[in-house]
């Protein structure tokens, strides 16, 4: 499987007192990177928000390698590692443009979920779309 790229560039309000990006907001870009892979592969997420299929965040993981920094143009890499019957495993890997250096390394468990938040199967617009990265 290929893994799709998304570049994101740190900007002040994006870091600490020290010129460093606060550790949450890797979280946002990570959920950005996400959004792009999807949508890269043919996955209307706003038609599915629209017929009631959502997704939501029920794991994630986190390791902090080394910083990103004000300035830096991130790159992250996202595949899918695992789809269950109503979720999604993606892989993420966060780098610093210009360098092999990995910065942060992430999992994220999606549950797919209806209006009434209750789990349901993951539509077969998203498993075909999965599947053709």
């Amino acid at each position: 499987m290929t893994a799709h790229i998304h570049k994101v560039r740190i900007y002040y309000e994006d870091t600490d007192c020290g010129g460093v990006v606060y550790y949450a907001n890797y979280l946002r870009y990570l959920e950005r990177a996400r959004t792009e892979f999807l949508e890269a592969a043919g996955a209307s997420l706003k038609g599915l928000m629209d017929e009631g299929v959502f997704f939501v965040v029920a794991e994630a993981a986190l390791k902090y390698r080394a910083p990103g920094r004000y300035g830096d143009i991130l790159v992250i890499s996202t595949v899918v590692e695992k789809t269950g019957p109503a979720s999604i495993v993606f892989r993420h890997s966060v780098g610093r443009e210009g360098t092999k250096e990995e910065l942060v390394e992430a999992s994220v468990k999606l549950g797919c979920v209806g209006k009434d938040m209750k789990p349901m199967r993951l539509p077969d617009e998203i498993r075909r779309a999965v599947s053709s990265i």
